[in-house]
């Protein structure tokens, strides 16, 4: 069944108007029709909003017929939240409009990503006895158990958001849930539901952000009149662009989100969302340590950065660019390492990094991760190997808009895999054991 024809019921049906008065109306462009068979990933980045407009064919693949950026206004966004909604929205719009009239619709649902240090997103254990090992796990037990990890995970989220701001009363909310690993008596199963056995151990990843940060996302969505159907953390949406739609996904990778304001990290293993981790440096602040040192304004410096083989820019100068550069790969190599030390990984890390992100397409970064010694004191086997990742990576994902979909684009085609996601969960007539747990996590 095709999870968009379950959006009919929601969305209201753009009016034709009368035909007699388009005839005697001046030549306008007429005003495009909300179609219910389409779905809206937004990417609300610090140095840029992407959007990316999608439908879904009979193969079950997200065939995007839309897509478009425009750039943020320097005080938009604060280390990757959204500091100025009028703002926000009036750029939100301006890509709204472009990908919408290159995909001939207007779209209605939309999943939008949310990032920040404030988001909280990790792996919670939990080890449950059964009072009866002879009776099947049912799904009633399955939402008692999935409710005890959710408020445990909720209450050290909000202990850590607490710290850091300073606001012992700061109110959290639950973004995403997935299941990691899960295992009765010993034996790994991929669902608990209908085995028998005493002893389950269950691993969740769960995110919680602030819920002013969810606030300023509803009213974004509220201005340009979008019906929300999720939030999500942003580099989880990248993971399940990664992972795609095979359920028995074995990828095991780090997966590194570089946007304009912050670094957000990933770990997949096995499939499963182990964690994630954010810090607030990003492209832009490699951009304003090239301003301060030549002394130019920012968009100057933004210049110098992706284009340092301009002829215009003196030696002395690159030579400049290159040390301001250096200093910053350094700062941001030290939160890299900070970021993978806070997971606590027991094993070997996985040895595949998958880069994506504006801030990603820096040369003098890749080369970083791909040279230097940067993973020597993590847990890794080996040097790890670096990807960049772009659409035709992405499985699922069909490309029809005629544009490049590059690396800066991943987190918008993740957050089109979230929405799937959340739609197919809301299928009733889903019978899998799969199915029935991504319903248990939705609710």
């Amino acid at each position: 069944m095709n999870v968009f024809k379950k959006l009919a019921e929601k969305l209201p049906v753009a009016e034709d108007g009368n035909p007699e008065e388009k005839n005697n109306a001046p030549q306008v462009e007429a005003p495009l029709k909300v179609s219910e068979d389409v779905l809206l990933g937004l990417d609300i980045g610090t140095e840029y909003v992407k959007v990316v407009i999608a439908s879904q064919n009979k193969k079950g693949e997200l065939e995007v017929v839309g897509s478009a950026r425009a750039r943020q206004s320097g005080a938009s966004m604060h280390s990757g939240a959204i500091a100025d909604i009028p703002a926000v929205v009036s750029t939100c719009e301006k890509a709204l409009l472009a990908a919408e009239k290159q995909a001939g619709v207007r779209a209605k649902t939309a999943v939008v990503g949310i990032a920040g240090e404030l988001i909280k997103g990790g792996t919670t254990t939990i080890r449950y006895r059964r009072k009866n090992g002879n009776k099947p796990l049912t799904e009633q037990e399955m939402n008692l158990i999935i409710k005890r990890v959710q408020d445990k995970a909720g209450e050290r989220a909000k202990n850590e958001i607490a710290l850091e701001t300073g606001n012992p009363d700061i109110e959290v909310r639950l973004i995403n849930s997935a299941i990691v690993s899960l295992a009765i008596d010993g034996y790994k199963v991929s669902n608990p539901l209908g085995f028998k056995g005493s002893d389950l151990v269950i691993q969740f990843y769960t995110a919680y952000a602030p819920l002013v940060h969810i606030s300023a996302i509803e009213k974004v969505c509220a201005e340009l009149e979008l019906d929300l159907l999720a939030v999500a953390v942003e580099p989880f949406a990248v993971c399940r662009a990664c992972l795609g739609d095979d359920p028995d996904s074995n990828l095991s990778a780090i997966v590194m989100d570089i946007g304009g304001g912050t670094t957000d990290i990933a770990i997949v293993d096995d499939g499963g969302v182990e964690g994630t981790k954010m810090f607030s440096i990003g492209g832009r602040g490699f951009t304003n340590q090239i301003a301060t040192m030549l002394g130019v304004d920012f968009d100057t410096a933004e210049e110098m950065k992706v284009n340092p083989d301009n002829e215009n820019i003196t030696e002395e100068d690159a030579e400049r660019i290159g040390r301001a550069i250096g200093e910053s790969l350094e700062v941001w190599k030290a939160g890299v390492e900070l970021a993978i030390e806070e997971f606590n990984p027991e094993d070997v890390l996985p040895t595949k990094v998958l880069l994506c992100g504006g801030g990603a397409g820096l040369l003098e970064l890749q080369e970083l991760l791909a040279t230097s010694d940067w993973y020597e004191n993590l847990p890794f086997g080996r040097r790890p190997v670096i990807h960049l990742v772009a659409s035709e990576d992405i499985p699922g994902i069909v490309n029809k808009t005629g544009n490049e979909l590059d690396h800066s684009y991943t987190t918008a085609l993740g957050l089109l895999r979230v929405g799937l996601d959340t739609l197919a969960g809301e299928d009733d007539n889903s019978g899998s054991l799969r199915d029935k747990v991504a319903r248990i996590l939705e609710k």
